[in-house]
């Protein structure tokens, strides 16, 4: 993936050690998985869960971009503003104003309008404040979850556009709905509606890569193909508890989040990436 000399993005925020609280290293591999499988989900009903937290620093408190020596940092940001190039040419042919999403890169613990976040909970998108959160320790542990071998960049920037697919459903509206239709029903049925929108969003993340002016090297598209597959809910769980319980999944399965990235990825097109229509994922 030749990223380097694209614009950055001037809506990233670094956080990283302004008062966070480290949850400590070597993360252990049941652990992960376990961690990945809230990927992408709106952490409000996780993370408020915590309660207060000491540490993390408050969500108004002044913070500037990465330093221009930070690779990966500035990695972050070439890719959140391809994201930003590629949603505001969409927003805008549909006749809409795209509201830019901001990146928080934080280390351990951080206060959001969602509640504290943590970096054991893996890259997130909190809603109340339209922010991704990311600790960029995650991408050691996308890396051995995945089996890559190589700089996994294309995967890394995968995980920020899947993120950045949730904040233009909550421009659309969609998050509201499920948010909205899960109120009530049964953890079955809310589990069904949040595996369509993280589908959802992974298509989103693919129309982004099909859009991308990033020029890609061979054998990218297949680390975001091994990253999706890593992160399938059956997968997971065979990994965490030796045994897949389709009713729990909140994300889909690995053969669904392949099929739904490459939807977006092949096509194009965000009409293609109405997982809500379809009857079967």
């Amino acid at each position: 993936m030749r990223w380097q000399g694209g614009r950055r993005s001037g809506n990233v925020e670094d956080r990283r050690g302004m008062g966070g609280m480290a949850i400590g290293g070597g993360i252990g591999t049941v652990v992960i998985a376990l961690i990945a499988m809230l990927f992408g989900v709106d952490p409000g009903a996780v993370i408020q869960q915590a309660g207060p937290a000491a540490g993390g620093a408050p969500p108004g408190a002044p913070a500037g971009g990465p330093p221009q020596n930070d690779e990966q940092a500035q990695f972050v940001s070439t890719v959140l503003a391809d994201t930003e190039d590629v949603w505001n040419a969409i927003f805008q042919q549909s006749g809409r104003d795209y509201a830019e999403p901001r990146l928080v890169l934080f280390t351990g613990m951080q206060q959001t309008a969602c509640g504290t976040g943590q970096s054991a909970m893996g890259p997130f998108y909190c809603p109340g404040d339209q922010k991704v959160y990311i600790d960029l320790a995650f991408y050691n542990d996308l890396a051995r979850m995945s089996g890559a071998r190589g700089d996994n960049d294309f995967a890394q920037a995968y995980v920020i556009a899947h993120e950045v697919g949730h904040h233009v459903q909550t421009l659309l509206g969609t998050s509201e709905r499920v948010a909205a239709a899960s109120r009530g029903a049964r953890e079955e049925e809310a589990n069904a509606l949040s595996v369509r929108q993280e589908l959802q969003a992974d298509c989103y993340a693919g129309v982004w890569g099909h859009h991308s002016k990033i020029q890609l090297d061979p054998g990218d598209v297949e680390e975001a193909l091994a990253a999706a597959t890593a992160i399938g809910d059956d997968r997971l769980q065979q990994q965490s508890q030796g045994q897949i319980v389709p009713e729990s999944f909140t994300h889909g399965s690995s053969a669904q989040r392949v099929q739904w990235f490459r939807r977006g990825l092949d096509s194009g097109d965000v009409r293609q990436c109405d997982t809500f229509a379809t009857e079967r994922l």
